[in-house]
């Protein structure tokens, strides 16, 4: 059963500028990572889903209920967390929470303030003086304190520093075991790949891919870097041509290859044959992934420009 599903949705701004023609599902307990540059159209598919824009044409539907007509409707059903945040003029993070708690109808408080806990936040704090981080964690907490069965993110770990970021992510995945729905988008391919079961590449308010993690995961091809002892043996092994050569270092002795994963036994075999004095494996990351497909796509450049955004 999709609780989200996308169907077209298009919002054109203009001069390229927006979504286009997007289609995907998320499926009942499935988590889905949405991964892009800056500009790229993430926080406008968000605010779709969320029922805040109107498509220019195409539908976004939450649980059966389209967005734009029945906003309020799917905003009782999702814990959303906006890519930037704007506090209501209340004095405090607790007066905040506290309203968000009577929205919901919610009486018990005791999962807010274990997250509050978690989180090491201070809702005490005057809401227009809170740091970035601050207001970033009492976001958080407010979206996921009524336990709503869909939760929708953009760049949730804005602001946070890496160990809060990394309790976040150890709350986000508690969550998905819960067996919520799960929609983040990110520019860090490492918390995507640590928490997803699926994830979408979009560019210039286009959709490049959508990918399995299992898929990443259990790749029919494998890369091993292997170094030998002597020369002898290094360049009888290069010269052998019964493997795929991915790259070679001669001054080290060393060779990268692939193989298919049905071939790994006869690979260990075969080294049998050779002095090695060390084998490891090259894991195939969701980066190189997408890197892949946006050199496919024409489009390194803005790979890079995505590059930048995560080195800052």
């Amino acid at each position: 059963m999709s609780l989200i599903e996308l169907q077209n949705l298009t919002k054109d701004y203009g001069s390229g500028r927006g979504v286009f023609n997007l289609n995907f599902k998320i499926e009942k307990g499935e988590m889905l990572g949405f991964v892009g540059a800056n500009g790229s159209g993430k926080t406008t598919t968000i605010r779709s889903i969320m029922g805040f824009i109107k498509p220019s044409k195409g539908h976004c539907y939450v649980d059966g209920l389209e967005s734009w007509d029945r906003a309020s409707d799917v905003a009782r059903l999702v814990g959303y967390v906006p890519g930037e945040i704007a506090f209501p003029d209340l004095k405090t993070g607790t007066a905040f929470l506290k309203s968000q708690a009577e929205f919901f109808g919610l009486k018990d408080l005791s999962y807010a303030m274990e997250l509050v806990n978690d989180l090491q936040l201070d809702p005490r704090a005057n809401l227009k003086r809170m740091s970035k981080g601050m207001k970033q964690k009492t976001a958080l907490v407010a979206a996921l304190m009524n336990n709503q069965p869909i939760l929708i993110m953009d760049e949730p770990t804005t602001g946070l520093d890496p160990l809060m970021r990394e309790t976040f992510l150890k709350i986000v995945k508690n969550e998905h075991k819960k067996g919520k729905t799960i929609f983040m988008s990110s520019n860090t391919f490492q918390e995507i790949e640590d928490t997803c079961d699926k994830v979408a590449l979009i560019s210039d308010g286009h959709i490049i891919d959508i990918v399995k993690m299992e898929d990443i995961y259990n790749r029919s091809l494998r890369e091993f870097k292997i170094e030998f002892y002597d020369k002898d043996d290094y360049q009888k092994f290069t010269s052998s041509k019964k493997y795929q050569i991915i790259r070679l270092q001669a001054q080290y002795h060393q060779a990268t290859i692939e193989v298919k994963k049905e071939d790994l036994n006869k690979m260990l075999l075969d080294l049998r044959n050779y002095r090695v004095k060390f084998i490891s494996e090259i894991k195939y990351s969701l980066e190189r992934y997408f890197r892949e497909m946006m050199m496919k796509a024409g489009k390194e450049k803005e790979y890079d420009v995505i590059e930048k955004e995560k080195a800052n």
